[in-house]
């Protein structure tokens, strides 16, 4: 039986195809090396999204392969979509799709199943990966190269999948795909069902537990954001949390992007969950610096930010991938992407800081999931925002536990629980 070793680089899908990847190998008999210097084989799964994330994964490829004495697997978006950089770079690895990783380490072993058809890897979470790939032709985007079009499993599969997870242990189910808005759409004619996923998992599932709906393009969620919410607001298992890109609040750069949605629609998502929930967290990525984006695009994308106050908002500097129609746009300059990211980074912290401070006094049921720093413990409350739980240990708390709390005070982008 071998020993592995696997590192898990970019998304939530990333690990949740880790996850998969991992549980197949233990079927099999082979379980975790202390470390890459102990395996038998190293698992490098890949990200690319930014050319800096490109310069890191091809680093650590050439340092797992000087460390490890067994073989190396490279894997991952960057590995599917530009395998050739790993061979230039004259790293000796087996370049493999997700699917092929598991059989190329068992080299045609018959797996040995074990009771668990799940694991749950990250201590009380597990990740459930609904589908692969997307329905979306982003002219600046890379992954799309790797995943391809949507595939979707069946919802009573992955419906089993999540009772899997909770019998194994899971608190909190991480929903993941590289959109999850659209999952559905290549065997539903175009419809998602997600609305159905979500609403099977809440009343199907025995358990108390927590879902969270990963990142879901606005252009999927829609067609069906009336029929989400009212899933949303129906069921306690539910995370008040949606991951929505908008990217730009320019039309012009969103047409130039490929996003496949307009401003219009982003807003009313969020209009239609403001009007089913009273408490929920919007999330959001900005694409700052797009080749074709003016001051008056740039302008636009900030007054959508003062808008639609998202909680949870990600900021990003344009960077051009290799093989995207992008990639061949003439690009603003350095420092002007700087000057616009530093503009909206800062904007994005009053709008988080003002969330946080209107939670003050307030009480929310947390679920812990990680340790924090000493004896603290980090969790989530309802609407998916960070508390913290200091000396938590000391309390008799443990990753796992649902807490009530008072909000006592917070730190810009996650709040301090005093438990009542």
């Amino acid at each position: 039986m071998a020993q592995y070793h696997i590192e898990t680089y970019g998304c939530t899908s990333n690990r949740g195809e880790t996850q998969e990847i991992e549980q197949a190998l233990r079927e099999g008999g082979h379980y975790p090396a202390e470390g890459p210097e102990e395996a038998d084989v190293a698992i490098l799964n890949t990200c690319t999204v930014l050319e800096k994330t490109e310069r890191n994964m091809l680093r650590r490829a050439e340092e797992l392969d000087a460390e490890t004495p067994g073989d190396l697997v490279v894997t991952g978006c960057m590995a599917l979509a530009q395998g050739e950089e790993f061979r230039a770079a004259d790293v000796d690895a087996e370049v493999l799709h997700w699917d092929d990783v598991p059989q190329h380490v068992l080299n045609g072993e018959c797996p040995t199943v074990t009771p668990d058809t799940e694991t749950v890897l990250d201590g009380v979470v597990g990740i459930l990966p609904i589908a692969r790939g997307c329905m979306s032709d982003c002219s600046y985007c890379i992954t799309k190269q790797a995943t391809g079009r949507i595939e979707s499993p069946s919802v009573e599969e992955n419906v089993e999948k999540a009772r899997a997870l909770v019998h194994a242990g899971a608190k909190e189910l991480r929903i993941t795909g590289q959109d999850t808005g659209v999952y559905g759409w290549d065997t539903n004619q175009g419809e998602s069902l997600l609305p159905e996923l979500l609403e099977r998992i809440c009343t199907e599932i025995d358990g108390d537990f927590r879902v969270r709906v990963g990142m879901a393009n606005p252009k999927g969620v829609h067609g069906v954001r009336e029929e989400l919410a009212r899933v949303f607001a129906e069921h306690d298992e539910l995370y008040n949390f949606l991951h929505a890109p908008v990217q730009s609040g320019s039309d012009d750069v969103l047409a130039d992007m490929r996003r496949q949605h307009a401003v219009a629609e982003y807003v009313a998502v969020v209009d239609t969950f403001d009007e089913y929930l009273d408490y929920w967290t919007l999330s959001t990525d900005f694409i700052v610096g797009f080749p074709s984006e003016t001051e008056s695009d740039f302008r636009q994308s900030m007054a959508l930010l003062r808008e639609t106050r998202p909680e949870k908002i990600n900021v990003t500097r344009f960077s051009k991938r290799p093989g995207t129609d992008a990639a061949d746009m003439k690009g603003l300059g350095g420092q002007t992407k700087k000057d616009r990211s530093k503009a909206m980074s800062e904007l994005k912290m009053d709008v988080t800081g003002d969330a946080y401070e209107a939670m003050l006094g307030e009480e929310k049921r947390v679920l812990l999931t990680e340790d924090g720093t000493d004896d603290s413990l980090v969790g989530y409350d309802e609407a998916y925002r960070q508390v913290v739980v200091a000396d938590a240990q000391q309390r008799g708390l443990e990753v796992g536990d649902f807490v009530d709390c008072e909000i006592a005070s917070h730190n810009t982008v996650y709040a301090f629980g005093e438990p009542v």
